[in-house]
């Protein structure tokens, strides 16, 4: 195995931290790991820390046409369309995602009807993953809504798609705080390995056999009246 089948891939890591950089953020531990093992291997990254990030709250895929003075999603969504990976990380908040991950759920959703160069929805061909962090229960179900999502609007999951840490239930340490035991923990550090290297195998897959077959889903000739040999249900009497 060498890390050539990976050469030239891209992936995009949205952090949905509520903390403003520099500040700590515990979801950005997890997400180093993935994201240092993706470059050994070639592949490209860049992560975004939305809170940072001048992104309008909607469902549009540009908010300045609906009242808001300035919107950078336009722009980060650019790369987000070049991107063959795309994971979406942050904390748990009352046994939920953060409103800054929710947000960027709506942003992605607000472009999933533009179209690739194949005539299919936009997402086609990208593949999804999730990281989680917190010291409260609530993992699989975070990352059930964010793997739903990422699949609903085109990305492919692949096998153990997803990974996190929240040490013991309740007030105690974060993933990077001393002594929590978070970086040290063999199994968030196996499902994130094998997660990051699914999402690697997938994206390459796509890619080196030119994204998802464009027969039976392409929304064009579908509106053209096309049916890719579907036939209605006869009606029982």
């Amino acid at each position: 195995m060498t890390s050539a089948q990976f050469s030239g891939l891209k992936a995009m890591i949205f952090n949905g931290t509520l903390t403003r950089a520099p500040g700590l953020s515990h979801t950005d531990g997890l997400i180093s790991a993935a994201a240092g093992l993706m470059e050994r291997n070639g592949v490209e990254v860049e992560v975004i820390r939305t809170i940072d990030c001048d992104v309008a709250t909607g469902v549009y895929p540009d908010m300045r046409d609906h009242g808001w003075d300035t919107d950078e999603w336009p722009e980060i969504f650019d790369r987000v369309r070049a991107a063959n990976i795309l994971i979406l990380a942050g904390p748990i908040w009352l046994g939920d995602n953060s409103s800054e991950t929710k947000k960027i759920v709506e942003r992605l959703y607000s472009n999933s009807g533009d179209v690739n160069d194949a005539g299919q929805y936009v997402y086609y061909g990208k593949v999804g993953g999730a990281l989680i962090t917190g010291n409260e229960d609530g993992i699989k179900h975070c990352t059930m809504n964010l793997l739903y999502s990422l699949q609903h609007i085109g990305c492919v999951i692949p096998p153990q798609a997803d990974a996190g840490w929240i040490g013991e239930v309740g007030p105690g340490p974060s993933y990077l705080d001393p002594n929590s035991g978070g970086p040290e923990n063999d199994f968030t550090n196996r499902n994130l390995t094998f997660m990051t290297y699914n999402l690697m195998h997938m994206a390459a897959l796509l890619r080196d056999r030119g994204g998802i077959p464009a027969y039976g889903n392409v929304p064009e000739q579908w509106q053209k009246g096309e049916r890719f040999g579907f036939v209605p249900p006869t009606a029982q009497a």
